[in-house]
């Protein structure tokens, strides 16, 4: 991956305090693109993360919004704009889970991560590709998950709102191709973040036995997956969904 150079791009990454979305925030930062960190509740996090990228000679800003809301993602991609002058990288990565049995689920666990998660995807993207399509170039990067193409007991909520992004990535790439934006989906399987710790450890060990490499993923994994789309040299890929899930998913 040392080939990949993302020099001159500017790069904005939802949900990027923790987990997975950090850990692309400062991938890409490595490779030299600015990047602009969004975080909805965690300021603290988000500051880490600036001044980490800072330290190693990148540039970042951080910026709160709750992408689930139209006009703050609005807002959002427009700090991109103002704060570095254009925007070449989208990866929407907000997500939440509440998950449960659909016959115990509530309707505001439903609502909560079909916006967080689906409708932030749609929020952002229409901010950023009017200015993407103008200037003919962007990358629109989407991180789905593998319980989008399997579908997961008990997140039923979760698995619709991560297959509404992959059929959300194809269309848009449709509609974008010919202004020289593409738009691809990554499907982590099972990562090694804050959002397995509600999950029971037996659970969690029976769902690794599916995994035939065996073991979870790690954030830096689905990173270099984020920066191979997000190099120009990805230009004749698009609409396509890259799992990186161990082989979970053989699709």
């Amino acid at each position: 991956m040392s080939f990949l150079t993302l020099e001159n791009r500017v790069a904005l990454v939802t949900g990027a305090s923790r987990g997975i979305g950090r850990a692309i925030a400062l991938e890409l930062a490595k490779r030299g693109a600015a990047v602009i960190i969004n975080y909805n509740s965690s300021a603290q996090s988000a500051a880490e993360v600036v001044a980490q990228i800072e330290a190693e000679g990148g540039k970042a800003a951080a910026f709160q919004a709750d992408v689930s809301d139209f006009e703050q993602a609005g807002k959002l991609v427009k700090f991109a704009i103002d704060t570095f002058g254009k925007l070449d990288i989208l990866v929407n990565n907000a997500g939440i889970t509440r998950d449960g049995l659909i016959m115990m689920m509530k309707e505001d666990d439903w609502d909560a991560v079909l916006n967080t998660n689906l409708k932030s995807t749609f929020n952002c993207a229409k901010a950023a590709v009017r200015h993407m399509m103008r200037k003919r170039y962007g990358r629109i990067i989407n991180i789905a998950s593998v319980a989008g193409q399997m579908g997961n007991p008990g997140q039923t909520n979760y698995s619709a709102s991560k297959a509404g992004q992959i059929g959300f990535t194809k269309a848009l790439a449709r509609e974008v191709a010919s202004r020289n934006v593409t738009v691809n989906a990554i499907a982590p399987g099972f990562v090694d973040t804050e959002i397995l710790d509600a999950l029971p450890k037996e659970t969690l060990e029976a769902a690794l036995k599916l995994v035939p490499l065996g073991r979870m993923g790690t954030p830096e994994e689905i990173a270099h997956a984020v920066a191979f789309l997000a190099d120009e040299r990805s230009a004749y890929i698009t609409g396509q969904t890259l799992g990186v899930d161990g082989g979970m998913a053989m699709m």
